[in-house]
């Protein structure tokens, strides 16, 4: 299997934004996310995307179709949604270089694609001057009934990667659930790791 990865901004970064949606929304329905996305939510979560001049999208290409996705952008440009989250942790959110979300369709990961999302972010990150680079997990509950009981968490890959939990940087945001009526809160934790 050839997958390619490439980093995008700009322009290629704006027409690619479409199908980040469509993946963010098929991906993101299974565990642990059990987002139940649509098209109009994801076009205003992705703007924040176009705004920002230092904002990234990492492609993983089949041929010519994007099959995953992995964005970033400095984390002073989420700043409204994650300054609670860093207050009195010491660090400067200007320094911070927020890797988001990775989505990729199941049939294309065991591939490394994992660690090109992350060393393409990085190295866009590094390129700007940032000093550290951070991004949040969903914290669900070990017994929630829609637990797949074959579920294996990302932590080690992390880890392997120099990222640690962020003692104490708790987020939280709130969407529909697949199995809910309407949107509840969930904690997300920041990890982080200096570039």
């Amino acid at each position: 299997m050839t997958i390619r990865v490439e980093a995008m901004t700009g322009a290629a970064l704006e027409a690619a934004l479409d199908d980040v949606a469509r993946l963010r929304i098929k991906v993101f329905r299974a565990w642990p996310y059990l987002y139940d996305g649509d098209p109009a939510y994801e076009r205003e979560y992705l703007q924040s995307y176009r705004n920002s001049a230092r904002a990234v999208v990492v492609g993983a290409f089949d041929g010519e179709t994007l099959v995953g996705a992995s964005t970033g952008a400095p984390l002073s440009d989420h700043a409204d949604d994650f300054a609670a989250a860093f207050e009195g942790s010491g660090i400067d959110l200007n320094e911070v270089f927020y890797c988001a979300e990775s989505v990729l369709l199941p049939e294309y990961r065991g591939h490394g694609v994992g660690h090109g999302f992350f060393d393409a972010r990085e190295a866009h990150a590094r390129k700007h001057g940032f000093k550290k680079a951070a991004f949040c997990s969903v914290q669900r509950p070990a017994d929630h009934p829609m637990r797949p009981g074959d579920y294996a968490p990302l932590d080690p890959f992390w880890r392997k990667r120099g990222y640690a939990p962020l003692e104490g940087a708790i987020a939280h945001f709130s969407w529909k659930d697949v199995d809910q009526p309407g949107e509840t809160s969930k904690p997300l934790q920041f990890w982080s790791r200096d570039l």
